[in-house]
């Protein structure tokens, strides 16, 4: 029973301190080198150089005050792991649609500070960057009326949609596949 207590004890810390959680063997980049970090797989199954990749994410968990919103992360990862396996930046085209809580997360910082004690917005840099890197940010309007959020509250470059269905539907229709978060 003192095994287990300490295994839960050691899992509790490890889950509570994104630093102790960080596995070994798993680094950032080649693209993103602050965040989106993989692990070096030997893979069963090869990535032909001319692979394209056309996702789209849905992301409706909001991160904790301040964080970097978990989703956004693994599009930077889906990135990194691609490109250190071989396959070329431009071969990897990611659509980001937010709907429900996590709408505040595409919020300026001053809009996202006043509804969240004064926290910073931990996503803002990491969607700026992901957005150098062709990735799309598509906020569901409905959502946005619902969480009184409007489109000039929205960080640079985010795309206001008339809901996240309708986003889906229309990236469906350009060949995007879903990847739910």
């Amino acid at each position: 029973m003192n095994i287990l207590k300490s295994t839960l004890f050691v899992a509790a810390i490890a889950i509570a301190n994104p630093a102790w959680a960080q596995l070994e063997g798993f680094k950032t980049g080649p693209v993103f080198e602050k965040y989106g970090p993989v692990a070096e797989v030997q893979s069963d199954v090869t990535l032909a150089k001319d692979t394209q990749f056309k996702i789209a994410f849905d992301v409706a968990k909001k991160a904790e005050p301040g964080e970097l919103n978990r989703a956004i992360e693994s599009a930077a990862r889906f990135i990194n792991m691609h490109v250190a396996a071989g396959l070329p930046a431009e071969n990897i085209k990611l659509a980001i649609v937010v709907h429900g809580g996590a709408s505040h997360d595409l919020t300026r910082d001053a809009i996202y500070s006043a509804r969240n004690d004064g926290a910073t917005n931990g996503s803002a840099i990491a969607i700026a960057s992901l957005q150098e890197h062709g990735v799309e940010f598509r906020l569901c309007g409905q959502s946005a009326a619902a969480h009184k959020i409007a489109k000039s509250d929205l960080l640079p470059g985010v795309k206001m949609d008339l809901s996240a269905m309708t986003a889906h539907a229309l990236l469906q229709q350009q060949g995007y596949s879903l990847n739910p978060f």
